[in-house]
């Protein structure tokens, strides 16, 4: 058996179908479900267990751990996803990896495998354009992660006939990510409006007395509207990553 990189179910339909020994097979499954590079130790595992591969969070990186992570991670998936990444380092992996790509919006520097297909649907609502690099980072992860995103940006609380406007499209998602600053509403007018789940995610984005984005994280978790739930503020590659197990769900409920 090469030394790649296979699923556990690859290996276990190899062994069922004669292409590999038992022996071997045994072998891969004796593996660490990490690899240690001194300074990082990758989750090589990590789909296996949850479903999706391991995310790099940029920031703060230094350049060779950035570079040599970028570089392991896509031997091994054929594919790497990071987040808060700025300009500098994504020169820095362009300069080792000519294909991978940099958002500027949502700060997402990554590398994607082509034709992938992407299922089911989630809806990423905004209250308004400044709310837009963490909404951008919340549906580019889902579709990352292989999720169909409907971008619906926008269409906060002082205008509300701007959601209504689309409120078909909205109801139709198997999940709905509602991104907001200011004092946080916007979540809360769609959780009465829809009968799926919906991730609150508060942005820093306001004056002086929103504090940040906490206001807005307040507003989110004392909703009187049912069906919401929130995550930190500015974090929308965790609201990206749970709408996407939401949609799995709603998917495979579909299917059956």
């Amino acid at each position: 058996m090469e030394d790649a990189w296979l699923e556990a179910r690859e290996v276990l339909e190899q062994v069922k179908a004669g292409s590999i020994t038992v022996e071997e097979a045994e072998k891969y499954f004796r593996k660490q479900p990490f690899e240690e590079l001194g300074y990082a130790k990758l989750d090589t595992h990590r789909e296996i267990r949850s479903g999706f591969p391991e995310v790099v969070y940029c920031s703060g990186k230094q350049d060779e751990y950035l570079v040599s992570i970028y570089q392991k991670l896509f031997e091994r998936n054929g594919e790497v996803f990071g987040t808060r990444a700025d300009e500098r380092q994504f020169r820095l992996v362009k300069a080792v990896l000519s294909e991978v790509s940099y958002d500027r919006t949502s700060r997402i520097l990554k590398l994607e495998k082509p034709g992938k297909v992407r299922y089911g649907k989630i809806a990423v609502c905004t209250a308004g354009t400044a709310d837009i690099p963490v909404a951008e980072e919340a549906a580019q992860t889902a579709e990352y992660f292989g999720s169909y995103v409907e971008r619906i940006y926008d269409v906060g609380v002082s205008g509300l006939h701007r959601l209504l406007s689309r409120i078909d499209t909205i109801q139709g998602a198997n999940c709905v990510v509602a991104v907001a600053g200011m004092e946080g509403a916007l979540a809360s007018v769609i959780g009465g409006l829809v009968s799926r789940p919906v991730i609150a995610v508060p942005t820093s984005v306001g004056y002086g007395a929103s504090m940040h984005g906490l206001s807005a994280l307040l507003t989110m978790i004392n909703s009187c509207a049912n069906g919401i739930a929130v995550v930190n503020i500015d974090n929308g590659y965790g609201a990206g990553y749970i709408a996407t197990q939401i949609n799995r769900l709603g998917c495979r409920q579909e299917g059956e």
